[in-house]
């Protein structure tokens, strides 16, 4: 495993599996590095492959300063990891909480970015939500503080986004509530008060978001209720949009269902990469069913 130094000296762990164009995968909250085997697994076959543990998460390290943990350090950190990697562009893949990354990637960094697969992206981004879920956030923060990952991983791991991943693979969900369980229980809480709970909303950055050209995949699954309606808007939204919905489908698309996510992700970099993703035709934005509106 390779270690990169970022700009205020946090040691961040990251390996590759694999030859060709790289692609960076960047972890949801209540994953790690180890969360996109099945995705290294199948893609490293023809892709260069790169995972990393974001800082709070060992093996990289754990600043003590809450500081050190926004929404900005988050794209930052993705950026000296590809920096550090050699990579000039790669198709970046992000869930939940690197869903977010990802996405603020592309608008910040569009020239280091080939593409853009956001999966899972959305919760606390409705104006009418957010408030509730900085409150939440809070209260997890403070439950990893006091209580620790072994006895919050317990109720996380069951949420109501998670248990489509129980019942259809219950060996599956095992192995990712025991990594959530081995997570720095201070990382953790710092993870969620900083970057969670302070991110901006999505309903923000629509100006930006506009403007956006990058091809962009959005994956979200048909039960994962706090990303249904903010991916909708993104895909409204983005000019480069496209929106796949998985049926009876949670949060953990990516290890729920490991095939159909590997498919959609490597036929979308095929598409990329041939030059075919282009941007919404225009005209398929007409109101009327007929088009007859103009």
């Amino acid at each position: 495993m390779s270690v990169a130094i970022t700009n205020d000296g946090v040691r961040l762990a990251w390996e590759e599996d694999g030859e060709g164009t790289p692609i960076l995968f960047i972890h949801e909250f209540a994953g790690d590095h180890r969360s996109w085997e099945p995705q290294v697994r199948s893609l490293s076959r023809r892709y260069r492959c790169i995972t990393y543990a974001a800082r709070g998460y060992a093996p990289s390290e754990v600043p003590e300063d809450l500081e050190a943990y926004s929404q900005e350090r988050a794209v930052a950190d993705a950026i000296t990891v590809l920096d550090d990697a050699g990579v000039d562009r790669a198709h970046v893949v992000g869930l939940s909480m690197g869903g977010f990354c990802t996405l603020h990637l592309g608008l910040r960094h569009p020239e280091r970015a080939r593409s853009l697969v956001v999966a899972g992206c959305g919760y606390g981004a409705q104006p009418e939500r957010q408030e509730a879920f900085r409150a939440e956030s809070t209260v997890i923060a403070a439950a990893f503080r006091t209580e620790g990952a072994v006895e919050v991983a317990k109720r996380y791991a069951l949420g109501p986004a998670r248990v489509q991943f129980q019942n259809k693979d219950p060996r599956g969900w095992r192995e990712f509530a025991q990594a959530l369980s081995e997570h720095d229980s201070a990382g953790a809480a710092l993870t969620m008060a900083g970057v969670q709970a302070r991110r901006p909303s999505l309903y923000g950055l629509v100006d930006e978001l506009r403007q956006m050209t990058t091809p962009l995949l959005l994956i979200v699954g048909d039960e994962d209720e706090g990303c249904l309606e903010p991916d909708l808007m993104l895909k409204r939204t983005v000019p480069s949009a496209g929106l796949l919905v998985l049926p009876r489908t949670g949060h953990t698309s990516n290890l729920e269902e490991p095939e159909a996510f590997n498919r959609a992700v490597a036929d979308f970099f095929s598409t990329v990469d041939a030059g075919r993703w282009t941007l919404r035709d225009p005209r398929s934005l007409a109101t009327s069913t007929t088009g007859m509106d103009d």
